[in-house]
């Protein structure tokens, strides 16, 4: 389990936060927990558009940061192998995971995407 979130230990996080989270997939599900800040948006970006910004704005500017940190040269797609992302919206219509792994899909010939 990847997480892309920017904030991964505050109350609205309940039972996804860090530490439980990643206490819950080892000892039920076997499952690896890794936090990755360079896949979440930045703090600006996501105060925008909670502050009245709009879906485009908010993927416009994630992707230019996605390629401002050039994450598919800092990231190995084997390093991703069989991972699925996690943040905190339910569908990937309006999500940054969505955005992130579209953007590493475009970076990398043979990757494929499946949205759980």
């Amino acid at each position: 389990m990847v997480d892309v979130r920017i904030s991964n230990t505050s109350q609205l996080a309940g039972f996804a936060k860090r530490d439980d989270l990643e206490f819950f997939l080892r000892e039920i599900a076997g499952i690896g927990y890794e936090h990755r800040l360079e896949l979440a948006p930045s703090e600006e970006l996501f105060k925008a558009y909670r502050g009245g910004g709009t879906w485009g704005d908010l993927e416009t500017g994630y992707r230019a940061l996605l390629a401002e940190r050039a994450v598919e040269t800092s990231i190995a797609p084997s390093d991703l192998d069989g991972s699925a992302l996690l943040c905190s919206e339910a569908g990937p219509e309006q999500c940054h995971r969505r955005l992130a792994a579209e953007y590493l899909a475009a970076a990398w010939p043979d990757v494929e995407v499946r949205h759980l």
